[in-house]
């Protein structure tokens, strides 16, 4: 059941129609993610900043989706690795790697599950991941501030990854044939 009103352009509070228009013209149409976090325009409008500042890192687009969709993972939200599946397609990484993403499991690239490993442990430990775990992901042929950038793009999902928990956020159509069901919840599926 949906715990929250999902707004489109001409429901949303007047702070958030610019915002959801400038979604609407990128996408074609408005998530319900979006459409829930307009309630507080505020929020609306810092994760798209946020999110426009981590599209300008060092990171490629497909390891930022890959971020992106390894943490909403994590945090069991089934939105947001719908729509991070469908854009880790678009940037380019590979149909059998998305599926390993969607269910947790290791990539085939090194580098890669370098970077999914790393964006797992922040999420997992809060930040705390230790020595180890920094190390492989350097080793793996990222730098310092490329392990800040990861920090960035756990704080972009956590924001819609906790809306979602909140709200229970409704996929959109365009989302529906990347529909994910947490492994939590399957059994009651």
């Amino acid at each position: 059941m949906n715990k929250s009103t999902i707004h489109s352009i001409d429901t949303a509070p007047e702070a958030a129609k610019p915002f959801l228009e400038k979604v609407q013209g990128k996408f074609g149409f408005v998530p319900n993610i979006l459409g829930a976090m307009a309630e507080a325009p505020a929020t609306l409008e810092g994760y798209l900043t946020l999110t426009g500042i981590f599209e300008k890192s060092s990171l490629s687009p497909i390891e930022r989706q890959l971020i992106l969709l390894a943490v909403s993972r994590e945090n069991e939200c089934h939105f947001c690795v719908a729509a991070h599946s469908g854009g880790a397609i678009k940037a380019g990484l590979d149909d059998g790697e998305v599926e390993h993403l969607r269910e947790g499991e290791a990539l085939n690239d090194p580098k890669l599950e370098a970077l999914h490993a790393f964006a797992t442990a922040l999420t997992v430990s809060r930040g705390h991941v230790g020595d180890k775990s920094l190390e492989a992901f350097l080793n793996a042929g990222y730098t310092r501030q490329q392990a800040y950038e990861v920090i960035l793009g756990v704080a972009v999902k956590v924001m819609t990854n906790y809306v979602d928990a909140l709200a229970d956020v409704p996929l959109n159509d365009q989302l529906a044939p990347m529909k994910w069901v947490p492994p939590s919840r399957r059994a009651a599926e």
